[in-house]
């Protein structure tokens, strides 16, 4: 297993690497405006006198930004004072990245705004550069958040107290901020497809020109392994601001025609690097990239990579620190968890209600753990909620697309968002949209519509079930299974596995929420009864776990859950991702053949 060729410790965006960025992480100035006052009062135009300091990219509410204070601030400012030292900017373009502001979002360079942006969990960018001085150049950040059920929110509270398993609100920037320079016509995006029939890859390049482009063209070179092995090279014109290429890995002259596969055992990754050309010489703009060539099917109930079945032992990850909430608080951090859940037997993870740092998605690239991508959710559902879900969602599935280790899109659980499904058309056809939608975008990745519970239109059917004896659950399922997908008898005590006008198609069978094993101390809860012991645990673990890996047409599992979240405590780390169990002991009955 290789790092990237282009790999930079904590750069943001490593599917689209560029040696110039500055990090803009680290200290800020800072200001609650619980009166709304800083527009009417141009907090934006210089650096205000009285404001606090906060350490980006921690939100106030944790203990990392220097505040901690856990109470709902519906506007907050930031504002920072960086220095352009290039003195030639009509040569160059500077970009300015935020890679996640909970909730809407409004710039300003040197007192100009440069752009807004709503949802809390997509990346988005701004050109300053007409903007900017050279010397002294101060940028300002307006950001709203409120506790409307419309705007996805996932596990952020919307009342004053945690209840449940919600927890503290997130509110303003809380991924990275950091700037980059550029030439004057740059590569914007990358939309990387493998094709595992074919032996080729295809690259989609969104690029930063006039419109027609007419004098440039995109160069991309493929490489694999530690010698940087050429493997692959194409160019193509650009023509609209799109380029488009099919590349074909077959060497035969150096790998006998093989072609390398991505999976959870062999992570096997390719570099790209492209080079964007003016007239065919002249450099405009150069970036490193990589992909992994794996293919994920549905067949006969199975989920199927690379053409075998593949049994997926799931975690659930909800991806919050004890004094950071939702930002990890360093890289390390990110990889530890992954190594962690390896270290325990999974060979995946449900990334729940949260797009993670995709940092995380790329160790996860890199080391080959499987992802199933989810969104966070609202809570009602109108036409603000629609709007807001559809937008974020597409914007996600965008970013997060070439990933070789997501295999799963997961925009909604638990009816959450979706009220009144089981009987009601609107949040069916709401579902089917999405569904719909993203399967446009990626017909490549299953698609699973409504997690856990009433299932519309779905690649996958999911079932969560969180009884505590295996002997009960085994019987469940085992002697109820045609009963339980006609909706005759209700999984989890209480939910039909699909809502009314929708049956079963033969989709593979997932149980993608049981476990949640809690400690008998006070404090905090789990699912089910508490247990006495570090014995009591792994009988119980062991019983249920192996009661789903009985059930023949089950083809995986997700338990709950990672690590300890604020009040919930049934995770198999504690918050500060101490293991509660010897990870060996579960790495041996999630690993066990039944």
């Amino acid at each position: 297993m290789k790092n990237l060729h282009f790999y930079v410790k904590d750069y943001p965006r490593p599917q689209l690497v560029r040696d110039n960025f500055t990090l803009l992480n680290g200290e800020w100035d800072f200001a609650f405006d619980d009166e709304n006052n800083g527009l009417k009062e141009k907090w934006y135009s210089d650096k205000k006198s009285g404001w606090n300091t906060i350490t980006v990219p921690f939100t106030y509410e944790t203990s990392l930004s220097g505040i901690k204070d856990e109470k709902f601030h519906p506007v907050v400012w930031y504002g920072k004072t960086v220095d352009i030292k290039d003195e030639d900017l009509k040569k160059r373009k500077v970009l300015l990245h935020f890679e996640g502001v909970d909730f809407a979002a409004k710039v300003y360079v040197n007192g100009e705004a440069v752009g807004d942006h709503r949802g809390g969990y997509a990346r988005f960018s701004f050109d300053i550069t007409d903007k900017l001085l050279v010397g002294e150049n101060r940028i300002t950040v307006r950001v709203e958040d409120n506790y409307d059920w419309s705007k996805p929110r996932g596990k952020q509270r919307w009342i004053k107290d945690n209840f449940g398993c919600w927890y503290v609100q997130t509110t303003g920037i809380w991924k990275s901020v950091w700037m980059e320079s550029v030439g004057e016509d740059y590569i914007k995006a990358l939309k990387i497809t493998p094709n595992r029939t074919s032996g080729t890859v295809i690259i989609e390049a969104d690029i930063s020109c006039d419109y027609f482009c007419s004098d440039l063209s995109l160069k991309a070179d493929i490489t694999f392994d530690e010698e940087r092995t050429g493997i692959a090279s194409s160019t193509v014109n650009v023509a609209c601001g799109k380029a488009r290429m099919e590349i074909s890995l077959s060497r035969p002259d150096i790998f006998e025609w093989a072609i390398y596969e991505w999976s959870p055992e062999y992570p096997s990754l390719y570099d790209i690097e492209f080079t964007l050309f003016k007239n065919k010489t002249e450099v405009m703009d150069c970036v490193g990239s990589y992909f992994g060539m794996r293919e994920v099917k549905i067949d006969k109930g199975n989920i199927i990579l690379n053409g075998a079945p593949i049994y997926q032992r799931l975690i659930l990850d909800q991806g919050y620190w004890h004094d950071s909430h939702l930002t990890p608080p360093s890289e390390e951090a990110l990889i530890k968890d992954i190594d962690s859940v390896m270290a325990m037997g999974y060979n995946g993870v449900r990334k729940h209600q949260k797009t993670e740092d995709e940092r995380f998605l790329y160790w996860c690239d890199v080391k080959g753990l499987l992802v199933w991508s989810e969104m966070a959710a609202g809570y009602a559902l109108n036409d603000e909620a629609v709007n807001e879900f559809t937008s974020e969602w597409m914007e996600i599935v965008r970013q997060n697309y070439s990933h070789p280790s997501i295999i799963t899109w997961t925009p909604f659980n638990e009816t959450w968002g979706l009220g009144g499904i089981k009987f009601n058309k609107t949040p069916q056809h709401f579902s089917e949209s999405i569904y719909h939608l993203t399967k446009v975008f990626d017909p490549m990745r299953p698609v699973i519509v409504n997690d856990g519970w009433e299932h519309t239109v779905s690649d996958i059917i999911t079932l969560h079930d969180y009884e505590e004896k295996g002997d009960v659950f085994f019987k469940r399922y085992f002697e109820n299974f045609d009963r339980i997908m006609t909706g005759e008898v209700y999984h989890c005590g209480h939910r039909s596995a699909f809502a009314e006008g929708y049956g079963y198609k033969g989709q593979p069978i997932i149980i993608s929420e049981f476990g949640g094993i809690a400690f008998n101390e006070e404090g905090g809860w789990g699912y089910g009864n508490k247990v006495k012991d570090k014995d009591d645990f792994i009988r119980r673990f062991d019983d249920i776990t192996t009661a789903i890996k009985k059930l023949p047409y089950v083809c995986g599992y997700c338990y709950t859950q990672v690590s300890d979240v604020q009040q919930e405590i049934n995770g198999l780390m504690d918050e500060e991702r101490n293991f509660k169990i010897d990870p060996e002991i579960l790495k041996e009955i999630n690993e066990r053949r039944v």
